[in-house]
């Protein structure tokens, strides 16, 4: 397939969802194109605190959405619906396309958040690695969510894990290929650069012993944040490695690091912020 750098967007309007206990609804469209889809998870008992899109990691060339079944179940079974897209990888797509596939999934969470059991003021961004750069490059740079009639201010917070939000991929060798569109604005994919003063709340997690993406990754991006105006907190756990902390959010490693008590807190203490 040659490699494109947009997406579609979406076409029909979908039909009315149907849920069953926190297993929710697998292989909904959220656009046109076959790796446009996503799986739902919802409480049991149908009351949502908030919605969380949850974009998984895998350096832009790898990841499936149903291996993380176990953490969409885990996030339902404490009250929230969790909605977890697949995206275009590398070498199908490059930059910007799995960003503009992150919009067009958000635009979906937005549209029916109703009938997830929430609502679309209640809807939060989360991601590891790779998909904590794409959830903060959502929140940062409004064109993305402006294609589809979006504030980023629709985003009532991002928790990202071990994202590489200082990077800069043309000079990382691994990665060149990938982002070759952005040579002409090297900023463009670089969240470090996109801080501005009305960025949606961040928590921003990550493993004192990542040797993949450092801590000052998350360290450097909640400063300068914070500096800016926008609110934003780095928590570095200590023994936690790049992918330990997002095991930490699974039944028997929770003891590994407070990730999850973390997490529940920040979406508690935004959903009580006006």
């Amino acid at each position: 397939m040659a490699a494109m750098s947009t997406v579609a967007v979406a076409s029909a309007e979908q039909p009315p969802l149907a849920f069953h206990s926190n297993v929710g609804s697998r292989h909904i469209p959220y656009g046109p194109l076959p790796r446009q889809k996503l799986d739902i998870y919802v409480p049991k008992n149908g009351a949502v605190k908030a919605t969380i899109l949850y974009f998984y990691g895998g350096g832009w060339v790898s990841g499936a959405r149903w291996y993380y079944r176990l953490f969409g179940r885990a996030m339902a079974a404490r009250g929230f619906a969790v909605v977890v897209p697949d995206y275009h990888l590398y070498p199908a797509a490059t930059f910007p396309a799995f960003v503009e596939d992150a919009a067009l999934a958000f635009k979906w969470m937005h549209d029916h958040a109703a009938e997830l059991g929430g609502n679309s003021s209640r809807l939060f961004v989360m991601g590891h690695s790779a998909g904590a750069h794409i959830s903060t490059l959502l929140a940062l740079d409004p064109s993305y969510l402006g294609a589809h009639g979006l504030k980023t201010s629709s985003i009532k917070g991002v928790v990202g894990l071990a994202g590489p939000y200082t990077l800069d991929p043309l000079k990382w060798t691994g990665v060149k290929d990938i982002f070759a569109t952005s040579r002409d604005a090297p900023h463009v994919a670089r969240p470090i650069k996109l801080v501005k003063s009305d960025a949606p709340p961040m928590l921003l997690l990550h493993g004192e012993r990542d040797r993949i993406v450092g801590q000052h990754a998350s360290v450097n991006l909640a400063n300068a944040l914070s500096a800016a105006g926008s609110q934003a907190e780095a928590k570095v756990y200590p023994n936690i490695g790049h992918f330990e902390i997002f095991a930490a959010y699974l039944w028997g490693w929770r003891w590994r690091a407070s990730v999850l008590k973390d997490t529940e807190s920040f979406i508690e203490a935004r959903l009580a912020s006006r």
